[in-house]
């Protein structure tokens, strides 16, 4: 199978993923702006979702771009990561709803440690083709060292959600600032296909 038809798959459920998600965002009926308000947990919920989907959209982008060969290895560990994200609607409006609790900041930490993880094993999957290409070999351990560095990130978030939701919820949102810009030498591999 080529690589595009995966991209394309996968374009298509985190389009849908983000759909449901905004759907979430139920309109109050009463004019008043005190209305609009009490929507403002449920509305940063869905931006810190909608941010952290987006990521992983780009991110996959570039990553399935790495793949000369798409096997079913790579195909399941793909389809491991589709399924982690679509959990995000299901727990955003749990977060937006009951955002000052921990059981809520911990059920949407471990969704994002579950995608998390997931992401890095579709790269460790599409790594498993490059190991005899040196400069794609030493990419992969970048992309892998950063991927450790989120994971343990989401992993506190995990446990500090029982401590302090504030830590949590901020411990949960840092690995989205490291992968806001791509990897820029993915993104020349890229440009040169």
């Amino acid at each position: 199978m080529k690589a595009t038809r995966l991209e394309a798959f996968s374009d298509g459920v985190i389009a849908i993923i983000i759909t449901i998600m905004v759907l979430e965002l139920k309109v109050p009926h009463d004019p008043d702006p005190a209305a609009l308000l009490k929507l403002l947990p449920v509305f940063l919920s869905y931006v810190l979702s909608f941010l952290m989907v987006a990521i992983y959209w780009v991110n996959h982008h570039h990553l399935i771009h790495l793949a000369r060969k798409v096997d079913a290895k790579i195909l399941w560990a793909n389809m491991n990561l589709l399924f982690w994200l679509s959990l995000f609607p299901a727990v955003t409006a749990y977060l937006g709803e009951n955002h000052a609790t921990p059981l809520a900041s911990c059920l949407y930490a471990t969704v994002a440690l579950a995608s998390g993880a997931s992401f890095y094993l579709l790269r460790a999957s599409i790594a498993c083709h490059h190991l005899g290409i040196p400069h794609l070999a030493e990419i992969h351990r970048r992309l892998g060292r950063k991927n450790m560095t989120a994971l343990a990130l989401y992993m506190a978030s995990v446990v500090t959600a029982w401590l302090c939701v504030p830590l949590s919820l901020l411990l949960v949102t840092l690995p989205a600032f490291m992968y806001f810009l791509p990897d820029k030498n993915v993104e020349q591999l890229e440009r040169e296909g």
